[in-house]
């Protein structure tokens, strides 16, 4: 199976990797459906086919060279490795300090003038995205376009650069205080890679 627009979330499905319930999102939003795409991702041949086709996708975007692939770790590491290896260009990636500030570790860099695209697994305000774009800028590089597989915003989130993604399901979230599903007394679940 090739994964395409609307072909994509089948492999979410198929693998197991959508979720139904009551979570906790990494943005600290709720919702009854949760897309983990580590479960995905752990098959080489999706996670190469999903990296080609966003890899092609954000070349167009990017109107000219790229020269790096950037994601912020835990979840974008292995599409923007992907992504990367489609390109044919380095991947390096942010991680989180003890004061959970994202910066660039274990020696990475970036020239300045680089052109740099950010890959992401899923967005859904655009936080992490925006925190690597900041890192990115930092080091006098700069920032073509950005990618993930999910767009969990429906298309909503601006990130000042074009931005691509595989999927832009319409799934609902709330805002704690909000929640339905806390109203009703579920319990709330957060599967990520963040702590809350």
């Amino acid at each position: 199976m090739t994964p395409q627009q609307g072909r994509v979330l089948d492999l979410f499905q198929q693998t197991g990797a959508y979720l139904n319930g009551h979570f906790r999102l990494t943005s600290g939003l709720h919702s009854s459906s949760y897309l983990q795409s580590a479960i995905v991702l752990q098959y080489p041949e999706y996670a190469e086919r999903m990296g080609g086709i966003l890899a092609s996708r954000l070349k167009e975007l990017a109107e000219g060279r790229v020269d790096v692939v950037v994601s912020p770790a835990l979840g974008g590491l292995i599409i923007g490795y992907e992504v990367a290896r489609a390109l044919g260009v380095p991947f390096i990636f942010t991680e989180r300090d003890a004061d959970r500030k994202m910066s660039l570790r274990r020696g990475f860099t970036i020239a300045p003038n680089t052109r740099a695209v950010i890959v992401e697994d899923v967005i859904t305000t655009g936080g992490s995205t925006r925190e690597v774009i900041d890192i990115v800028r930092d080091f006098g590089a700069i920032p073509v376009a950005a990618g993930s597989i999910i767009d969990r915003s429906g298309g909503a989130v601006d990130l000042g650069i074009p931005r691509a993604a595989l999927e832009t399901p319409n799934v609902v979230s709330h805002q704690p205080a909000d929640c339905p599903m806390c109203a009703a007394g579920e319990p709330v679940v957060k599967p990520g890679s963040r702590p809350v």
